[in-house]
């Protein structure tokens, strides 16, 4: 399998949000019908969306709200939020700042030491709120806070790295590493390596797969080893969607759930108040690429469930899912996963004459 890409060399093909579509299914269901819930860790939860461990998404308010709207939200416990008693100063003076001077802060931040105490705190705040705490490290840090995060309270530890394999004591892109996390006990998987707004590991290391490609194949895994073994691992597919369209592809590929951050960072209720950065129109009178700072899209409630003012897709992101389910005949997200897909690189594209000319369509 695969293709000739010089002599003596083949490469798989992967494919990733742009390049597929679902096809339409033979029967319809009413959207207000579909069960939209998944199981983690015998919890089960009423929307299959996770905000991510970042701190211009996730902050002890918004994980309140998330867990308060079904969903979960990972705090990141080597942030501004486990390093500084009060992180909105630190956030207000970023987002006040000009990008130059911002990025000469962003790096005296993180040399704030972590503090144990306020770890605690932000899980107690967590918990006080009424929401499930899921809170992340990375790696060398994981054995230490995992601890510190169980004694607090935490509901969920989530284990964060660019590149995650049993052998490197969770994100990943392959049929074989998920195989060996799931026999080491695992109890979710986080599929991507890329693929976020932010990350650069395709662009500085040449590592990553398409997210279609790498959600399907850690589905797989996913099936052979539940077939093996009976216990069921959720496949939570992590970056690279900015729309409802990418999240029902995402779950139509095979995942359980989805993971997602530049979406929630335009909220109301996100740490930076609703402000991130992002790059400038073809409609500005900025040069193509320069970096802006984008204002909030709705509360995270609206974000949800809408109801949606733009037409890019970046609004109503429950709505779409029940939608997109009743569409395609699907009861459930099992079946979801089992929707036909197609290749189709023009899907974006044909036809959108109209669209294309005035820009609709595109998230902002």
């Amino acid at each position: 399998m695969g293709m000739w890409v010089g002599r003596g060399r083949k490469a798989r093909a992967a494919y990733g949000f742009d390049d597929i579509a679902l096809v339409p299914g033979s029967l319809t269901i009413n959207p207000s019908e579909v069960d939209i819930s998944w199981d983690l860790c015998g919890h089960r939860f009423q929307i299959p969306v996770i905000a991510a461990a970042m701190d211009g998404v996730v902050s002890p308010r918004l994980a309140i709200e998330m867990g308060r709207l079904g969903g979960l939200a990972v705090l990141n416990l080597e942030g501004i939020f486990s390093r500084y008693e009060n992180p909105d100063e630190v956030l207000d003076h970023i987002t006040s700042a000009s990008l130059d001077e911002a990025t000469k802060i962003i790096q005296g931040i993180y040399g704030e030491p972590i503090k144990e105490e306020l770890i605690h705190k932000r899980i107690s705040e967590i918990k006080k709120g009424g929401g499930p705490v899921v809170v992340s490290a990375i790696p060398s840090r994981a054995e230490r806070f995992a601890k510190i995060a169980e004694e607090a309270g935490a509901d969920f530890f989530v284990v964060q790295s660019t590149v995650t394999t049993a052998r490197h004591i969770a994100t990943v892109v392959t049929y074989e590493a998920c195989l060996e996390l799931m026999d080491c006990g695992v109890d979710a998987l986080l599929i991507g390596v890329g693929p976020g707004a932010a990350c650069t590991s395709r662009e500085g290391l040449g590592l990553g797969v398409p997210q279609v490609t790498a959600t399907a194949d850690s589905a797989a895994a996913r099936d052979f080893y539940y077939k093996r073994t009976g216990r069921y691992v959720p496949i939570i597919t992590d970056g690279g969607m900015t729309s409802g369209g990418d999240i029902c592809k995402a779950l139509a590929s095979g995942a359980d759930a989805v993971m997602i951050g530049s979406a929630f960072a335009r909220a109301t209720e996100a740490p930076g108040r609703g402000y991130h950065w992002g790059m400038a129109t073809p409609h500005s009178n900025l040069p193509r690429g320069t970096r802006i700072r984008v204002g909030v899209a709705g509360s995270l409630e609206q974000i949800l469930f809408g109801p949606a003012f733009t037409e890019d897709g970046t609004l109503n992101l429950v709505g779409a899912i029940r939608t997109c389910m009743g569409s395609v005949g699907a009861m459930n997200i099992k079946e979801l996963q089992q929707t036909e897909l197609i290749i189709a690189p023009s899907i974006k594209t044909e036809g959108k004459v109209f669209q294309r000319a005035q820009k609709l369509g595109t998230p902002r």
